[in-house]
């Protein structure tokens, strides 16, 4: 055993050259496309808007545990790092917040999510399935430049 561990260390190991890495990613999920995803109640793999309304109130109420019935925008904030899973993820309680009382209710948010529930369904069936949710990255970033291939436009 003493022989075996001596051959070993006199026999200098190479590590398998890097390789190229993984390729950039071409099809992304938005935050609240993936929230909605994550709505689907009864797992077959499709959001109903009824699934998301009940999701939606369920993950505004475990945010708003002293029951006031609106969230600060401090709280929406919460809200988005929690369901949305970042701070700074949109939607913004700017644009959640339609009657710019800086609260934000239930309703305002339901709202919103509705909206973007309507954006996402794309064959207007009533819901919303993993492969609506999906965005494909038209340009993919330079790496080594900090640029875009070809000159292209940054994806927004």
């Amino acid at each position: 055993m003493i022989l075996a561990l001596l051959l070993q260390a006199a026999v200098p190991l190479t590590a398998a050259p890097p390789g190229p890495g993984q390729p950039p990613a071409t099809m992304v999920v938005e935050p609240a496309a993936m929230m909605i995803a994550a709505c689907d109640l009864d797992r077959d793999g499709r959001t109903t808007a009824g699934e998301l309304q009940a999701c939606v109130e369920r993950s505004f109420a475990a945010i708003d545990s002293a029951h006031k019935g609106s969230l600060g925008y401090i709280e929406f904030a919460d809200w988005a790092e929690r369901w949305l899973g970042d701070r700074n993820a949109l939607p913004s309680p700017f644009e959640v917040d339609s009657d710019g009382d800086n609260r934000i209710t239930a309703a305002e948010l339901n709202a919103k999510m509705a909206q973007i529930f309507r954006r996402l369904d794309r064959d207007h069936d009533g819901a919303v399935t993993r492969a609506e949710c999906l965005t494909i990255r038209a340009v993919l970033p330079n790496p080594a430049s900090g640029k875009h291939k070809r000159g292209a436009t940054p994806p927004q």
